[in-house]
């Protein structure tokens, strides 16, 4: 069982859901990744999402883009991902690690030679978001074979086919973007993702995690009410963003602290 699944089965028996944050690795700079992986724990992070900083991405709004720029500007690829991973794992075994990013550079460095070391590094699950789950039997495989999970997209535009061919596919959780836009983009419309969410648990037993618009506790909590998951990205990112080398680490605690808060207070 991998950690992630540990991770939900925990949080089951606990009648709590999971809180997911996203930071980009290697924004603002490759020292402080660390220091900030090691602080969305300590605020109540159950999985956390680790961006691959990638130059061309199509689904990562202006806020995320723009961390995306500032790590591929400080040097940062995707075996520095790896590594820093590695570094993670020195002193925390258990919380689950996703990386999140695109094809490009997994198929540059090969897609074996990425699962084999993305598994020894300590990586958890992979979602790469453009992977359509119709062409990503060998990534799965890979995955699977290596004791990672697969992660996929759905939206609120995913047909029934898509739903199925990921719940074939996926493991771990599957993540579903509350809207049809970039991520930082759009109100957060809860009814409309609680409507969807019937159909999706309908084609599969995994975990729904819900991303896309969340932004403080009163949003998390509507979320947490729906789903097992609640994905909060951008937000953080612009929470980097604004602070300083010295004050980041603080003032990304105080934000994710309140947005456990918020998803701690649904009660199964």
């Amino acid at each position: 069982m991998s950690r992630i699944q540990q991770a939900f089965e925990r949080l089951h028996g606990e009648g709590r859901k999971a809180l997911i944050p996203f930071i980009t690795a290697g924004d603002p700079d490759a020292a402080l990744t660390l220091p900030l992986l090691h602080t969305l724990v300590e605020a109540g992070a159950d999985v956390i999402e680790l961006g691959v900083p990638f130059s061309d991405p199509m689904a990562d709004g202006p806020t995320i883009q723009r961390a995306s720029e500032r790590a591929l500007a400080k040097g940062m690829t995707l075996r520095k991902v790896l590594q820093l991973v590695v570094n993670f794992r020195q002193t925390d075994g258990k919380t689950p690690i996703v990386l999140m990013g695109y094809a490009n550079p997994i198929e540059a460095m090969g897609l074996e030679k990425f699962a084999a070391a993305a598994a020894q590094a300590g990586v958890d699950g992979v979602l790469v978001v453009d992977y359509p789950p119709e062409e990503a039997a060998a990534f799965g495989a890979a995955m699977k074979a290596h004791g990672m999970d697969p992660i996929f997209l759905l939206a609120p535009t995913s047909s029934v086919e898509r739903i199925e061919q990921v719940a074939e596919i996926a493991s771990g959780y599957v993540y579903y973007v509350s809207l049809a836009g970039v991520t930082g983009s759009g109100a957060l419309n809860v009814e409309a993702v609680a409507g969807r969410l019937p159909l999706i648990r309908e084609k599969t037993g995994l975990p729904v995690g819900v991303g896309f618009g969340i932004r403080d506790a009163a949003t998390a909590a509507r979320i947490a009410g729906i789903a097992d998951a609640v994905v909060v990205g951008s937000r953080i990112i612009e929470e980097i963003e604004k602070s300083t080398v010295e004050t980041a680490c603080a003032n990304v605690k105080a934000l994710v602290a309140d947005i456990r808060r918020g998803v701690d207070e649904v009660k199964p």
